[in-house]
């Protein structure tokens, strides 16, 4: 197969950014172009909800400008996603229609969790290095403009990811407003920093040993492979008696030298030091106390810095999709492990969750020709089988509300805000009348008739354990004429399920126009 051309663009809060990849079976990944301009969404944003008229043209001025480079290179397909600062800009959906009309570039919003698993993916693209990391425990710090992104890594599995809003130019702009002295700009942030981290602490790092970290941001990751500071750290190394090595892993102490040293020249020699834009010393210096702070807090000693961006991530999810490349880490089984520990932080039932999804993903799989759903539709039907009890632990009698409420506030790692309110709906209609379309509001067609199919599946697997007992061995499904025939490997008494399914059953049958049955086989 020939090589594709495939252009990335982030529209970020400080920075535009187009990288231009040539991805091809045979030769990898390779980058044609990469193009970046300093442009401020973030600070109207933050303050504002609005974008000035000015930084509105100029935005536009930009995409027109990556449009005309695409075209030139003779790009197949592009994707441009808006992150923290498009995400809460107010009227959004105004500026990105004016966008698309006079640049013809598409931006799509991404949803925080699913930004944070685009940069993840971006990382795993470096398969060798990040496999290894992963097999002891491991952080991922993802430092972005309006927020950071800790997620926890043991023995290759995804145990936490949390979402802090401390980000690099939200917290410029809180340091900014209080209008203190330069010498306590570091204290400042150490302190806001702090206070956010502790929180964490407590709740996920008690009992947790953090043996490595790896850093994605928009500055020092860029920073130390520039050739004065890979230098500078050949230095630090042949002063210590350290192998050169890769210069993406340092060590806290040698972070910490190079970070003292930067901290101790003023803005102009520290531009020129880290071969940056002067206005960006001050957000390269957050991003480093962040970085510290999340150090501290954990105690590391090893940092790994790979250098990759959000243009990586949406690069290598693309060549995912088209089947050019694959990767040897299971990408759905984070997602998975991330609902999975949400449903341990409500005390959800770990083995009801088990059998609900062993009974749900059957009954999908055996009745795919009729709902006509894919892979990621079944996806989120076991997230929702792993979380139908989550809401109990505010109240269990009003346990669908519950649950409805926690669900839509609590992000998934690599899951959409619509895909969050599909299962959030298939919970809660799991256990509360159904709500049909006519009467439903902010939900289009599409993901009503996803909801509607989910649920059905979902009310009658949640039936053949209604007891909790786990009673049935073995089952087999099959369709037959007008009946989904479910037969049970049990020499148990059923009685109660076979009454409490078919009460369910009715909701199945008024979806899929088949009746469920339950057949029990004894011997």
């Amino acid at each position: 197969m020939a090589a594709r051309l495939f252009g990335a663009i982030d529209v970020g809060s400080y920075e535009l950014e187009l990288k231009i990849f040539e991805i091809s079976r045979k030769n990898g990944i390779r980058v044609i172009d990469n193009i970046v301009r300093r442009l401020d969404l973030g600070t109207d944003t933050y303050h504002y909800g609005k974008l000035s008229l000015r930084r509105s043209e100029e935005l536009k001025r930009v995409l027109s400008e990556f449009r005309r480079v695409m075209d030139n290179y003779g790009v197949e397909a592009y994707k441009a996603y808006g992150t923290s600062a498009i995400r809460e800009l107010t009227g959004a959906s105004i500026i990105l229609d004016q966008i698309e009309n006079e640049t013809g570039i598409h931006i799509d919003i991404l949803g925080n969790a699913e930004q944070r698993f685009l940069d993840y993916k971006s990382i795993a693209s470096k398969a060798d290095t990040f496999e290894k990391m992963i097999e002891t425990g491991t952080a991922i710090l993802d430092i972005g403009s309006g927020s950071i992104q800790v997620s926890l890594f043991d023995n290759k599995k995804l145990v936490t990811t949390q979402n802090i809003n401390i980000g690099v130019l939200r917290l410029h702009e809180q340091v900014s407003r209080i209008n203190a002295p330069t010498a306590k700009f570091e204290s400042l942030v150490e302190e806001i920093c702090n206070s956010r981290l502790k929180i964490f602490k407590h709740l996920y790092l008690e009992k947790r040993k953090i043996d490595n970290i790896i850093v994605v941001d928009d500055y020092i990751s860029d920073i130390i492979h520039k050739p004065n500071v890979e230098g500078h750290l050949q230095e630090l190394a042949e002063r210590e008696n350290e192998a050169g090595g890769d210069r993406s892993l340092l060590t806290m102490q040698k972070f910490n030298r190079l970070y003292d040293q930067i901290k101790s020249v003023n803005r102009a020699e520290a531009a020129r030091l880290l071969e940056i834009a002067e206005e960006n010393v001050p957000l390269a210096h957050i991003s480093a106390i962040i970085m510290r702070c999340v150090c501290d807090l954990m105690k590391v000693e090893n940092i790994w810095l790979p250098g990759v961006v959000l243009c990586d991530g949406m690069m290598y999810e693309y060549a995912e999709k088209q089947k050019i490349l694959s990767s040897p880490h299971d990408f759905e089984q984070d997602i998975i492990a991330s609902a999975q520990e949400i449903s341990r932080r409500y005390n959800g039932s770990q083995e009801r969750s088990r059998t609900l999804e062993k009974i749900t993903l059957k009954i999908f799989d055996s009745t795919r020709r009729i709902h006509g759903l894919g892979d990621r539709e079944r996806l989120l039907l076991q997230i929702s089988a792993i979380l139908h009890d989550c809401g109990k632990f505010i109240s269990m009698n009003n346990l669908s509300d519950c649950a409805y409420q926690i669900i839509m506030n609590t992000e998934i790692i690599g899951i959409s805000r619509l895909e969050r309110e599909i299962i959030a709906n298939v919970v809660r209609f799991n256990h509360a009348d159904f709500v049909y379309f006519e009467k439903q509001s902010g939900i289009d067609r599409n993901s009503y008739m996803t909801i509607t199919k989910l649920t059905a599946i979902l009310r009658v697997a949640n039936g053949l354990d209604r007891s909790h007992k786990h009673k049935f061995g073995d089952f087999k499904i099959r369709v037959k004429d007008d009946q989904l025939i479910i037969t049970v490997d049990s020499k148990r008494d059923i009685t109660l399920e076979k009454g409490l399914f078919y009460n369910r059953a009715d909701f199945f049958e008024e979806v899929y126009g088949i009746r469920p049955v339950i057949k029990q086989k004894k011997d």
